[in-house]
């Protein structure tokens, strides 16, 4: 069964550009130009969504926010913006990752696919591994500490999972990128610590520990 992609672009022309070439690439697409269209969508459960930032009225950054409580999948931003901090912005939001403006079709298709692999490789894979008495269960995609669940996003989870399961070894940013996203990750340093800092900062609330390390120069870690 094809993978369902949800756009979300007040630009009529970008919203068929994409439409036509990743219907070309295999997927079901669902469009929306206006968030109240898109969240009338999501009772169609797409399993990625392509949202750009600068719409009028509730922007995409507003939309993210007040759809991600109710949907799980891959959130990918479509932006003209640049910064590091337009880039923290969005993940604080809830979105996984950014599409600049103007991008390559065939790059967003890379990206699109990377992303749903992820999604099921995660689905496929039922495990449960222990790191000091942190439970984290891959298959249901849960971080448990002493009986209760610690909240995180979705990349938040594949970042974990893909430190957890490397523990002790020590991966730069670069490579982190690469490895959870798909594809090469130049310049996108400040994604990866931004999550890092989240995913740091809700562990050390609920169990007192610290549990990845930053080797300085290097990367990180995962200490188990």
């Amino acid at each position: 069964m094809s993978h369902r992609i949800l756009i979300v672009d007040d630009e009529k022309m970008i919203i068929e550009l994409l439409t036509d070439h990743l219907q070309d690439c295999g997927y079901d697409i669902l469009a929306a130009d206006s968030a109240a269209k898109a969240i009338e969508l999501l009772q169609r459960e797409p399993d990625l969504i392509i949202l750009d930032i600068n719409m009028p009225g509730m922007d995409g950054l507003e939309l993210c926010r007040s759809i991600r409580d109710h949907t799980v999948c891959p959130i990918l931003f479509l932006t003209a913006r640049i910064t590091e901090q337009d880039k923290i912005n969005g993940l604080q939001y809830g979105g996984d990752d950014y599409i600049t403006k103007p991008f390559s079709l065939t790059e967003l298709s890379a990206r699109v696919a990377a992303h749903l692999r992820r999604d099921e490789r995660g689905k496929m894979r039922p495990s449960v591994l222990t790191s000091h008495e942190l439970i984290i269960n891959l298959s249901r995609r849960t971080v448990s500490w002493h009986g209760s669940e610690i909240p995180f996003s979705k990349t938040e989870f594949d970042l974990i999972e893909f430190l957890v399961t490397n523990a002790n070894q020590v991966f730069d940013r670069e490579r982190i990128y690469e490895s959870v996203w798909g594809y090469d990750a130049d310049g996108d340093s400040g994604v990866i610590k931004e999550h890092i800092r989240k995913i740091r900062s809700r562990l050390r609330e609920a169990t007192g520990r610290e549990f990845i390390e930053t080797v300085w120069g290097v990367g990180y870690k995962w200490n188990r």
